[in-house]
């Protein structure tokens, strides 16, 4: 893949007007209050899985509507206080698949908390947590499920499920509930921003790596690649429906979250990256209001900094939450 998109300079600069709803935070504040409204009755049941050095705990909490959400809770064997935690999403097509998946963090002292994603896992790793029904058609994948309103859109319920994950993680005993960072890859990246933005005052540091669900317009418009071509398909095939649809993602962007978001932030992309554009990564690092840094891979694709940006992620959060 060649580059498409804009030059590193125009990136660097690159600061689209953004498209908010006049009640976003009402919405967003209103579906929180609602979810909150079940009891969040987080279970962390101990689970074997042979490793020597790490406790793993099979999580399940009640996430949007108190429907159950799956996850694990990675903790280092050895611990005589309370551990900082970063709580992971995961990407697009994935689940939380095996504690094996996962031993990075846990292994350099950090609590680690995956969230598994209602719905996906059939992919490429696999998940637990089933999806309740959407109201109208859609184009096959996640992204338009539920898409003709924000009340009935699939990421509502992602979103608001993440917000969960971060109130689970805080209820265990081992965890130092002052002290979380979240991160996610694609996908993960994209609810990463989200929840930055939704709780500016309890995350300390946030990793978003080459992250998705930013910019959609723009993003539906320069790629025919999924995910993002699921948009395109839909407004292809209900060409009466492209505002709407539009108007809907405009309260699940990735470019309206960072505005709020106050904490540390690491972002990375890649300039070959035609899964989710280079430019539609800088819209939304360049509204994102914390402290930010971003990592540029110059001749990669969807594929990141890989294992060295796993390096940098390490020293950036272990520093944020020292």
């Amino acid at each position: 893949m060649a580059f498409f998109d804009f030059s590193l300079d125009k990136l660097q600069e690159y600061k689209p007007p953004r498209v908010e709803p006049d009640d976003f935070d009402a919405f967003w504040r209103d579906t929180l209050d609602r979810a909150r409204q079940f009891p969040l009755d987080a279970k962390f049941e101990r689970a074997e899985w042979g490793l020597a050095t790490l406790d793993v705990f099979d999580v399940t909490f009640n996430g949007y509507a108190g429907q159950p959400i799956k996850g694990w809770l990675l903790l280092p064997r050895e611990r005589a206080q309370k551990l900082p935690c970063i709580v992971e999403f995961i990407g697009y097509g994935g689940g939380r698949g095996y504690p094996y998946n996962w031993l990075v963090y846990a292994s350099a002292g950090l609590a680690h908390f995956v969230m598994d994603t209602r719905g996906q896992g059939s992919v490429w790793l696999h998940g637990d947590t089933p999806d309740s029904d959407a109201s109208s058609p859609q184009a096959p994948g996640f992204m338009t499920r539920g898409i003709l309103s924000p009340e009935t859109y699939y990421y509502r319920r992602v979103f608001t499920d993440a917000v969960r994950a971060i109130e689970a993680a805080q209820s265990h005993p081992a965890i130092d509930a002052t002290r979380l960072a979240i991160a996610g890859r694609s996908q993960g990246g994209g609810i990463t921003i989200a929840v930055s933005g939704l709780l500016p005052d309890i995350v300390r540091a946030a990793i978003p790596e080459v992250p998705f669900l930013c910019h959609y317009r723009r993003a539906a418009q320069i790629v025919d690649t999924d995910p993002y071509a699921e948009i395109a398909r839909y407004c292809r095939a209900h060409r009466d429906q492209v505002e709407p649809v539009f108007r809907t993602l405009a309260y699940f962007d990735g470019v309206n979250f960072a505005t709020r978001a106050r904490a540390p932030a690491l972002f990375s992309t890649s300039l070959m990256d035609n899964i989710c554009p280079p430019s539609t990564v800088f819209a939304a690092y360049n509204h994102y209001t914390g402290e930010k840094q971003i990592k540029v891979y110059e001749f990669n694709l969807h594929d990141g900094g890989g294992i060295h940006q796993i390096a940098e992620n390490l020293r950036f959060v272990k520093a944020r939450l020292a």
